[in-house]
């Protein structure tokens, strides 16, 4: 098998078979052999019947029905983990993605890349509740995590099996996966895609998903950089916190060397202040510890992030 096309979907029945339509047309035109993998995420409307239909008189059309929603990363790591295809593509089922830059993913992988990331230029969302978020999103995640693209929301990506193979995804990870290839040596590049107003259903995003990728970037960097050395993160947030309390009872010092009438250790402030510090690094701590934990809990038990109801076409 050529290509595998993973299609996460989750109340779009509107738009299921406007898009099973679009990506049979682009994928045959390809010539190359594919299949096409959608994932009920656990929809509360008929896509899955309409899925159904869709898969009866078509072994290359595979389907699988989560027994609840659980989220567009497990869905994902669930079809990559049933995709027998060399590449495989990821797509959203909303119709905004245009099956037609698949070629386009193809060629450049042709070049030699792992991973073609695509990158919505001209993006057809509201500018402050999605454009602008998501802007300062990638700018920070690239920042931090070292690995250069525009745009790490865009689902609709290409990636070499055999990368995918060794990435485990939990949570709402998907978007990293990029970050999580470079660490196996994977080559990464991004192409401009078309990207299109939504005609039908509702988005499932909102301003809040920000703030939780800004969270998730805290786990990202700690697994990528210091999955095997994590002292070097700890011990290194110990030492400015201990710094921090060296310069403050310095501060402290001086002022009641300089100022005697002045009390500073029975103002309330300070110590409010210092006490929402440390509760702070605390609680990104344990987070931080907490993922870990989880990871270790599913990789090491064989414990699966999703629970499947029904398998159509699928061995």
């Amino acid at each position: 098998m050529d290509i595998s096309v993973v299609v996460p979907v989750y109340n779009e029945e509107d738009n299921v078979k406007p898009l099973h339509d679009e990506l049979e047309a682009a994928l045959r035109a390809t010539g190359k052999s594919y299949e096409i993998l959608y994932v009920d995420d656990g929809s509360a409307d008929r896509s899955f019947e309409i899925l159904r239909q869709i898969a009866a008189d078509n072994p290359a059309i595979r389907l699988i029905r989560f027994r609840r929603n659980f989220g567009q990363t497990a869905a994902l790591a669930c079809g990559a983990e049933h995709a027998i295809g060399t590449v495989v593509i990821f797509i959203d089922a909303d119709r905004q993605n245009d099956p037609n830059d698949i070629s386009k993913l193809l060629e450049k992988m042709n070049e030699g890349f792992d991973v073609v990331s695509g990158w919505r230029h001209n993006r057809q969302d509201a500018a402050l509740t999605r454009k602008l978020p998501s802007a300062i999103a990638n700018r920070i995640i690239s920042t931090v995590t070292g690995v250069h693209l525009h745009d790490y929301g865009c689902t609709l990506k290409a990636y070499r099996r055999d990368i995918l193979r060794d990435v485990r995804l939990y949570g709402e990870m998907h978007r990293f996966i990029p970050v999580y290839a470079r660490l196996v040596g994977a080559r990464i590049t991004e192409i401009k895609v078309n990207h299109r107003p939504r005609v039908a259903g509702k988005t499932k995003y909102g301003l809040a998903r920000t703030f939780k990728v800004i969270l998730d970037l805290f786990a990202a960097k700690l697994l990528s950089s210091y999955i095997t050395r994590p002292i070097h993160f700890f011990g290194g947030m110990g030492f400015y916190l201990c710094g921090a309390g060296i310069l403050s009872a310095f501060e402290t010092l001086i002022e009641k060397f300089y100022f005697p009438d002045h009390k500073v250790h029975s103002n309330p402030f300070i110590l409010l202040a210092i006490f929402l510090f440390q509760l702070g690094v605390l609680f990104i701590l344990t987070g931080l510890l907490a993922e870990l934990v989880i990871r270790t809990y599913h990789e090491s038990s064989g414990k699966p992030v999703y629970f499947i109801a029904e398998k159509i076409n699928v061995a």
